[in-house]
């Protein structure tokens, strides 16, 4: 049990995918309880029923009750929509206290964006993770604002390990970090739905032809972790010249399969860096 979060009390501001898949992290790794975990929306009770049932935690959108929970939260997460960013500030600005840590998981929001849309100097922790944390094998981007103690860097840490890996970088990278983790995950479904395809297409059964790409990418992954060896060499030393690997490769690279991935990645960061500007445009 990790006793710095374990004490910890958490608010969940938007009740979405991403804020499940960390409070379902933290809470089936036994990192936190579900009676130290609040989560609220603004107004759908039929989602916030289904977290209480999922996981026990106490989900709530009414007024009251948000208020008391998350004034009196020790980290509050701010998980909603970009959208809604500017109303749900509004609302949430005279709930918070200079004692608190922000966590934020809203894609392309500054930290600057953040304290002027709050009118607040609190510590401010920007992350971006991924859907994987569901099943603690996440990786988050993770970012500091000048004033986040090294006390709560480690905090903000140790939680997101909890569903993962973190990674802390300069705030200007992590629009990359959504390019290439943050949406990585759905790069890697597409390219099982290809492979699966061109498995039946060839004449496998659907069900054959899925075990056989799950397998591929989980001995992949694993060769990689265990070898410590870098993808390109284990590439090369399972490339016979002249052999059907080559062959394979070969159509991939006419297919400019590198710069079509890169491509990917870099449209990723740059629509989060869109969505940001698009949260409040009157602030630079």
């Amino acid at each position: 049990m990790n006793s710095i979060i374990h004490t910890k009390r958490i608010a969940f501001i938007g009740a979405g995918s991403m804020a499940e898949a960390v409070l379902r992290g933290l809470i089936e790794r036994g990192i936190t309880t579900p009676g130290q975990v609040f989560a609220s929306n603004r107004q759908n009770e039929e989602r916030l029923q289904e977290l209480r049932e999922r996981y026990g935690v106490e989900a709530s959108c009414d007024p009251a009750v948000k208020r008391e929970r998350i004034s009196s939260a020790d980290i509050v997460v701010l998980c909603m929509k970009p959208k809604d960013v500017e109303a749900s500030f509004d609302e949430l600005k005279p709930m918070l206290n200079g004692s608190q840590l922000l966590v934020s998981v809203i894609a392309g929001l500054t930290i600057r964006k953040i304290e002027i849309l709050l009118d607040t100097q609190m510590p401010v922790v920007r992350t971006m993770p991924n859907t994987s944390s569901t099943i603690g094998l996440g990786a988050t981007g993770m970012s500091f604002s000048e004033n986040v103690s090294e006390e709560q860097q480690e905090l903000a840490t140790k939680m997101f390990e909890a569903v993962g890996m973190v990674t802390a970088v300069p705030e200007d990278y992590l629009e990359i970090v959504t390019g290439l983790s943050g949406s990585g995950p759905a790069y890697v479904y597409y390219f099982m739905e290809a492979l699966i395809q061109a498995g039946i297409a060839g004449g496998l059964d659907e069900n054959e032809a899925r075990r056989l790409t799950m397998q591929t990418l989980l001995g992949a992954v694993h060769m990689v972790e265990r070898t410590g060896e870098e993808p390109a060499e284990l590439r090369r030393k399972v490339t016979s010249p002249n052999g059907s690997t080559l062959a394979a490769l070969q159509t991939l690279e006419r297919y400019k399969f590198p710069e079509a991935v890169a491509a990917a990645v870099f449209s990723s960061a740059k629509r989060a860096k869109e969505m940001g500007a698009e949260i409040a445009p009157h602030i630079r």
